[in-house]
């Protein structure tokens, strides 16, 4: 009787706190946290600073453990079986840890072969063919600490390549590099991908998560509040969003009470201002109070909606007034 084959990674219960400095109780940096990600997927894994996404990251490789919970990989148990884990992933972790700066590119790609019991007479071949593939062929026999920062993160996702492991997780691949350099290193994880590996990125870049991923996790104040694919958040925001423009602009204490009633935000001009309606007739009640408070409205227009507006919404840290209610769909969780 055939089973089915595990998931590529999985996180189920996890849990890990650390202690505060100054004797006061711990801080809960990953709470109850479940997820999974099946072969070939590519997966964004998003929060906001101190959410417990790098936390999580570490805990998936193995460089932290958590308290209590489960992370495995491809069946096996990082904390239990950490070897046989961790030899079907590769990670480029941000802040250039992946390389040694005192090697050159070829010496990096040789050494972390070697590390996988590779000889470097068998890699030969596949270091040249990456170092092409990945435009540093003039540079590989230069040391990595005269290189620039986007070269030296096209080494480190080489590196991860190098490995032949089913799945990379990348940690802000494109964080602090130029706009040409970003959009390469965005080409080449397309790459990465399309060998049919499996992709878990975690970035603060949200073209790049819109633009490479099918799927976002995003993890805020140690929680998992949201599952679901990138496709599914952006058109259940869109239908959400609009633009209300004017004739003339609204005073402040008419806008205070549209505000008392809506979510609104400052549009491209002091003649307009976008809002968010959560059921179909919220616009008759936005229409009604536009009315009541004297605004002459030339246009009421639904907005194009990207996913850095989405991920803002989901992750909105202000606690929510009395009478508002929760917005739940599919696995994800979200105060509206």
């Amino acid at each position: 009787m055939s089973t089915s084959a595990p998931p590529l990674l999985e996180l189920t219960g996890v849990h890990k706190a650390f202690p505060r400095r100054r004797g006061e109780g711990p801080v809960q940096a990953v709470d109850d946290i479940s997820f999974r990600v099946e072969p070939g997927e590519i997966v964004g894994l998003l929060g906001p600073n101190g959410a417990g996404k790098t936390t999580t990251i570490k805990m998936t490789c193995g460089l932290i453990r958590p308290d209590s919970g489960v992370v495995r990989v491809c069946g096996h148990d990082v904390a239990r079986h950490r070897h046989r884990a961790l030899g079907h992933l590769s990670a480029v972790l941000e802040g250039n840890r992946n390389l040694y700066w005192r090697l050159t590119a070829r010496e990096n790609l040789e050494y972390f072969a070697g590390n996988r019991g590779r000889s470097r007479r068998s890699v030969r071949a596949e270091v040249d063919t990456l170092l092409e593939r990945f435009r540093l062929a003039d540079k590989a026999d230069e040391l990595v600490s005269n290189l620039s920062r986007g070269m030296q993160q096209k080494l480190a996702i080489a590196v991860a390549m190098m490995a032949g492991t089913r799945a990379v997780l990348l940690d802000e691949p494109t964080l602090g590099l130029d706009v040409e350099t970003g959009h390469e290193v965005r080409a080449l994880i397309q790459e990465v991908a399309a060998e049919g590996r499996t992709v878990v990125l975690s970035s603060h870049d949200m073209p790049v998560v819109q633009h490479l991923c099918r799927r976002a996790i995003v993890i805020d104040r140690g929680k998992v509040v949201t599952d679901d694919q990138v496709a599914n958040l952006l058109r259940l925001f869109a239908s959400r969003a609009y633009l209300v423009r004017l004739a003339e602009p609204l005073p402040a204490d008419r806008r205070a009470r549209l505000e008392r009633e809506f979510a609104i935000a400052d549009g491209d001009d002091v003649l307009s201002f976008a809002v968010e309606l959560e059921r179909g007739e919220d616009l008759y009640r936005l229409t009604r109070a536009l009315e009541e408070t004297g605004a002459v409205v030339e246009a009421i227009e639904r907005t194009t909606v990207d996913f850095e507006h989405v991920f803002r919404q989901l992750v909105r840290r202000e606690e929510p007034p009395s009478g508002e209610r929760t917005l739940r769909w599919g696995a994800a969780h979200v105060v509206a």
